[in-house]
């Protein structure tokens, strides 16, 4: 039986596919919280573009967010937005309910990394106090 460790995260939580509905799913979180919406500009679009293509790369598969955009920079990339504890932990949890809702829930084996990736992530943007 194959495990986490001997495929790309990527492919184990269901390649492409599952990343743009994880993006849809949570960018519609997005759209509707009174705490992130204030941060993200009017159209969400590039944003889900970019997300899913990071997120792709990120966990093992093509390298098309640095074809199209170049190096992450993530946190350099969002210090325009005030981002302190309460976005931080707001993103975090809409986050975690994409993630149930897409199905990598809390019994699925690549979730811990995840949840991880996530929360170390989202804390590397607070830039606010």
């Amino acid at each position: 039986m194959k495990t986490i460790d001997d495929i790309p995260l990527w492919e184990w939580i269901g390649g492409e596919e599952t990343i743009e509905k994880l993006v849809d799913i949570f960018y519609s979180k997005i759209e509707q919280d009174k705490i992130l919406r204030p941060l993200f500009p009017q159209s969400l679009e590039q944003g889900k573009h970019w997300q899913k293509l990071f997120l792709i790369q990120r966990f093992g598969g093509p390298r098309l967010y640095e074809k199209e955009r170049g190096a992450p920079m993530l946190r350099k990339r969002h210090q325009p937005f005030p981002i302190g504890p309460i976005e931080r932990n707001q993103w975090v949890k809409l986050m975690k309910e994409s993630l149930d809702e897409v199905g990598i829930d809390s019994n699925h084996q690549a979730r811990p990394y995840l949840d991880v990736y996530f929360e170390l992530v989202a804390t590397k943007m607070i830039n606010k106090i």
